[in-house]
């Protein structure tokens, strides 16, 4: 294949079919699909260009040969990724793949602080994902309908069956078929192994705790890579616990790795870097979108790019933020909001709340290597019974792991005995921690700052979000079950931990939701069950922004499932002469 400078461009005269703006897990996505389908598309990113095996400067580097054994400048860290470094995934190999908060930053209330943690660049944040993959069921896409909070989803869980199917076959999901209705069964490759701590607690919390059980996560890691992932250039996961940093080995799904080559392999994908997007051009006489206005990053010079569909995969905030700064005479506070719900119903997962403890026993068992997922107890609470305190529910994930030398950082000694400690694992602990679903509330929402400019005179993004009461009183549930779990299960110790909002505002989850959400009525939702807008209808939004509530499983699966149901719905009505 042709050398990936080879299809970046600048101007150009050129209408194309499609245009998607960004390019990390939905971008790539609607790349893929729409150019496999005939289209002429471009992809617009803001962030520079990073080449699969040759962008990732940190792959494969040991910490003692990193100018600063892998830590980011402590000065260089609190001035300019003041947000970014509260990530765990943020370290001086990959810092390079994190915004600079001081070049790009947004606006709180005084009190009600919000982490936006960001990765600009060709591929955004698909290149240091967590990876875990769930698809979401009925339970999830019923929930706000049957308990009234947030609007009902135009969609269930057999709409996006057959788009889950297609998306796993392609990127590649490592997990167990389990036969749980509340986590539905997917197109896996063989799951990671748990050890032997967690096979033991395994069989104990099955057997007290079903119909719960304890599964290993689901993963876009290939733990064996088939003909079909071999052929995009992919091999199996080397469990090297460097994902972050990008993998050369294409072992896990990202846009460089997956989604990008099939675009590229089809001819039909040019790619705009550095070029931010300004607003969405709006024809008032035809009611299209007609393109995007960019800025330039580096030269602050102004362009335009023409298509027939706009595709907003820019992810959660960035979407809304292109959306409300797009105004017109026919939509004044942005566009395709008539419905006046454009940038509200924010949500983000609720996290930083569970229990650890030491494991007795088991001196004789190790584990061998390093494993990109662990041990996952699917949703159990407001399933059968209903909770008296909180509505919704949450997973529980974790693991077990023998103490190892790092720990020796923090013990005294020195010598040949000290050596001799450092040689020997030391005991087993076993860790739960919760992820839950927050509530979708109107209060909760984002808007473009009155005053404040970027350096590329955009208003700043204004992200106003907190947590209620529900979400307290389920964080607290997270906390005494997992630490009643672990009792049971024989661990000693265990020590009950619960963040506060201090420690781990919203937003660090990474897993923000909603803002231009999906719905059955144009009066109370930006999109319709295609992700396409109500208002105007050849503009679909596909990212985050889209989820009209954020269920307890990790999103970016179902994410991938709507872009690529609705990029082939684009297509379908394009070729109907319909937009």
């Amino acid at each position: 294949m042709e050398p990936l400078s080879s299809f970046i461009i600048k101007t150009t005269p050129e209408r194309f079919d499609a245009i998607v703006v960004g390019s990390g897990i939905t971008g790539g996505w609607a790349a893929k699909e729409l150019t496999e389908r005939g289209l002429k598309t471009l992809m617009v990113e803001r962030g520079r260009p990073v080449e699969h095996g040759v962008g990732y400067v940190g792959e494969n580097r040991d910490p003692w040969t990193m100018p600063n054994r892998g830590k980011v400048d402590a000065h260089v860290a609190d001035e300019q990724y003041a947000i970014q470094r509260q990530c765990y995934a943020f370290d001086e190999h990959t810092q390079q793949f994190f915004n600079n908060d001081r070049d790009m930053p947004y606006s709180t209330p005084d009190g009600r602080p919000f982490s936006w943690i960001r990765g600009n660049q060709l591929g955004g944040k698909s290149l240091m994902w967590a990876r875990q993959s769930y698809r979401w069921s009925d339970l999830d896409f019923e929930a706000n309908l049957k308990d009234g909070h947030g609007t009902d989803w135009p969609i269930r869980y057999a709409d996006l069956a057959p788009w889950y199917s297609h998306v796993e076959r392609h990127a590649g999901i490592s997990g167990s078929k389990e036969g749980l209705a509340v986590l539905p069964d997917g197109e896996f490759l063989p799951p990671f192994e748990f050890n032997a701590v967690e096979q033991a607690f395994k069989q104990k919390f099955d057997a007290r705790y079903a119909p719960a059980r304890m599964i290993m996560g689901r993963t876009a890691n290939l733990n064996r890579a088939t003909a079909a992932h071999l052929e995009q250039g992919r091999v199996q996961c080397q469990a090297r616990s460097q994902c972050a940093r990008g993998c050369s080995f294409g072992a896990y799904f990202s846009t460089q790795s997956s989604t990008l080559p099939a675009a590229l392999k089809t001819g039909r994908l040019r790619i705009a870097t550095n070029s931010i997007v300004h607003s969405v051009i709006y024809d008032p006489k035809t009611n299209r979108a007609t393109g995007v206005r960019v800025i330039d990053a580096e030269t602050m010079e102004t362009r335009e790019y023409h298509a027939r569909v706009v595709m907003l995969c820019a992810s959660t905030l960035a979407s809304t933020a292109i959306l409300l700064n797009s105004t017109s005479s026919t939509f004044p506070n942005g566009l395709a909001n008539s419905s006046g719900v454009l940038g509200h119903y924010l949500t983000d997962h609720l996290w930083a709340a569970g229990a650890d403890g030491r494991v007795e026993g088991f001196e004789n068992e190790y584990y061998q290597g390093r494993r990109p997922t662990g041990a996952y107890i699917p949703r159990f609470r407001n399933v059968v019974d209903k909770h008296p305190l909180f509505t919704r529910g949450y997973a529980l994930a974790g693991g077990a792991a023998r103490e190892g030398w790092q720990a020796a950082a923090a013990k005294p000694g020195f010598g040949k005995e000290y050596k001799a400690m450092i040689r020997k694992p030391g005991p087993w602990r076993f860790g739960l921690h919760g992820q839950g679903e927050m509530l979708p509330r109107f209060e909760n929402a984002v808007s473009l700052h009155p005053t404040r400019k970027d350096k590329w005179g955009m208003p700043l993004l204004h992200i106003d979000a907190s947590h209620c009461d529900n979400d307290h009183k389920m964080r607290e549930d997270m906390a005494d079950t997992a630490a009643n779990i672990l009792e049971y299960l024989g661990v000693k110790d265990v020590r009950r931990t619960i963040a506060t909002a201090e420690e781990y505002p919203p937003g660090l989850a990474i897993h923000e939701m909603g803002t231009a959400r999906m719905g059955r009525d144009a009066k109370t939702s930006v999109l319709n069950g295609f992700n396409q807008a109500h208002d105007v209808p050849n503009l679909f939004v596909t990212d985050g922004a889209s989820m009209a509530s954020g269920a307890w499983q990790n999103p970016s699966l179902t994410f991938m499932a709507l872009t690529a149901r609705a990029s082939a719905y684009a297509v379908d009505e394009m070729k109907a002469g319909r937009i």
